[in-house]
């Protein structure tokens, strides 16, 4: 049997795809060990898959609540948290180190967890890359002042990695390209969503998104029976922007009052400590940890952060979007949302107001049977590609070769 082994630091969004890969993985035999933050242990376990704790106990979506809590600024906020993670990585390359041994191949997440650890113990490694915008362009044609800016930026991206590096020995990188396997590079985005960019190397490879439709999840009764009572409601779920480092009754005012105003019902999922003193009017409900495989097919549309799962899941299960995005890679799968025709501008989530929600949700009732209609043959599409399926195959070819 192949020990497979790989680690992911950061919230829920950047642990579940590795779940559905390392779940389809054990369908297909093989023995896989999925690392990162100790408080993901229940959530990897819950699907059966061997856990291995990486860094020290903490509750990460808080930690990276109270970091946006002090940095208004989406793009500082983003480098602010990935700082954050990163020293984390740093400090925890021994417990990789030691989880990398006696594996047959280290999957290298999009935090390049495991790369500089798998080549000290001559391990190989494919990859796996979130956005785009994040793969190299090796087959365009540079300028002189390409090569200048590209170097410089490079020298910066590789400065962490060679901390590691040095630990094991290995001769320093110019560029964080060269940590990155030369085999192959898995893309979990559909082809359907976004085009393969011309000057990318043949090994990075879109496979379509990675889901598991959680088919036997049976919601509690209290959903159920609202979800029997009225109309489709709508989904809040702002994902990780929702974990509140204090109580955030302004913001969840916001979109109560905006929906209320619109005539809409409701299901809002976080806000957990502004909802604990919190009295929601009887159109709305508040649920805990429902999959989006269930939870986004039961709604008429949904608000969310377009974070890279909850992006995903809308496009695969079909529903139309209200992007609010707050940090800068958000901001990217806000575009493939509007770029599909599936979603309203994005609201900005540094002047949101409840007269902003409240347009975008009316801007949303006037072309809702044109959103829904193109939400709907988008997820067919996307459903066709079998996503996960085709990493694993890709995996597979990697590994006999």
């Amino acid at each position: 049997m192949k020990k497979v082994a790989m680690f992911t630091m950061g919230t829920r969004g950047d642990v579940q795809p590795y779940i559905f890969l390392s779940k389809e993985l054990m369908k297909n035999g093989y023995d896989v060990t999925l690392g990162s933050h100790p408080c993901w242990r229940s959530l990897v376990e819950a699907s059966d898959i061997p856990f291995a704790p990486i860094g020290p106990d903490i509750d990460i979506e808080q930690e990276a609540a109270i970091i946006r809590g002090k940095t208004p600024n989406p793009v500082l906020a983003m480098l602010k948290t990935m700082n954050f993670v990163f020293k984390i990585i740093q400090n925890s390359s021994h417990e990789i180190y030691d989880a990398c041994k006696g594996k047959d191949l280290i999957i290298v997440t999009h935090s390049q967890m495991g790369a500089t650890e798998a080549e000290a113990l001559g391990i190989p490694t494919v990859n796996v890359t979130l956005q785009k915008e994040m793969i190299a362009e090796k087959l365009k044609p540079l300028t002189f002042k390409d090569k200048i800016i590209g170097g410089l930026i490079g020298k910066q991206m590789a400065k962490p990695y060679n901390k590691i590096r040095k630990t094991y020995h290995l001769k320093p990188v110019k560029s964080s390209d060269e940590i990155i396997s030369h085999k192959l590079n898995l893309i979990p985005l559909s082809k359907y969503v976004v085009e393969r960019n011309p000057y990318w190397e043949e090994h990075n490879i879109l496979t379509g998104y990675w889901y598991d439709d959680e088919t036997d999840y049976e919601p509690d009764q209290r959903l159920k029976t609202f979800l029997e009572q009225g109309e489709k409601p709508v989904i809040l779920a702002l994902g990780a922007m929702s974990f509140e480092e204090k109580s955030e009754k302004e913001k969840l005012d916001m979109f109560v009052h905006a929906l209320n105003q619109a005539g809409c019902r409701a299901i809002i999922q976080g806000f957990q400590k502004t909802l604990q003193d919190y009295e929601l009017p009887d159109t709305m409900i508040a649920c805990g940890s429902v999959p989006h495989s269930y939870l986004f097919r039961q709604g008429a549309f949904v608000i969310h952060h377009c974070g890279f799962g909850t992006t995903a899941a809308a496009m695969i299960y079909g529903i139309p979007s209200i992007p609010v995005p707050h940090i800068l890679d958000q901001m990217g799968f806000a575009m493939q949302l509007s770029n599909a025709n599936v979603a309203t501008k994005p609201l900005s989530s540094k002047n949101l107001s409840e007269q902003s929600i409240y347009n975008a949700i009316m801007e949303m009732k006037a072309a809702y049977a044109e959103k829904k209609k193109n939400a709907e043959a988008l997820s067919e599409k996307i459903r066709s590609e079998g996503g996960v399926k085709e990493a694993v195959r890709l995996i597979e070819h990697v590994m006999e070769g």
